[in-house]
């Protein structure tokens, strides 16, 4: 049974992270949600450790930033980050890739084609 608090929606995004003098690396972001994410990484990151993330979205321009989030587990390539700290501007920015992840498929191509 799933326990979270928000539903998180699967998704294929280059990601960045790093936290100064810890670690830093590239990963594939795998799910998200308003509040957190799944990255997997060669990179190992340990329980605990704060980090800055960048999100490249597609057909969104500039990464969206995560200025502070907080690596709650970690394990075979994988960890999940709980978001604590995004600037008003991303947060913005994130509501709206959450909405449009979150979508149907059909509606996404449809809204697409409209365009």
């Amino acid at each position: 049974m799933d326990k979270r608090r928000h539903p998180r929606f699967p998704v294929g995004f280059r990601s960045s992270f790093s936290s100064i003098n810890v670690v830093s690396g590239d990963g594939i972001l795998q799910d998200l949600s308003l509040y957190g994410c799944k990255i997997s990484s060669a990179v190992h990151v340990r329980p605990g450790t704060g980090i800055e993330l960048s999100i490249e979205a597609p057909n969104d321009g500039l990464p969206i930033r995560i200025n502070q989030a907080v690596v709650r587990w970690s394990g075979n390539g994988w960890f999940g980050l709980e978001f604590l700290d995004i600037r008003e501007t991303e947060w913005t920015r994130l509501q709206r890739l959450v909405k449009a992840v979150g979508k149907e498929p059909y509606q996404c191509r449809a809204e697409d084609e409209k365009a």
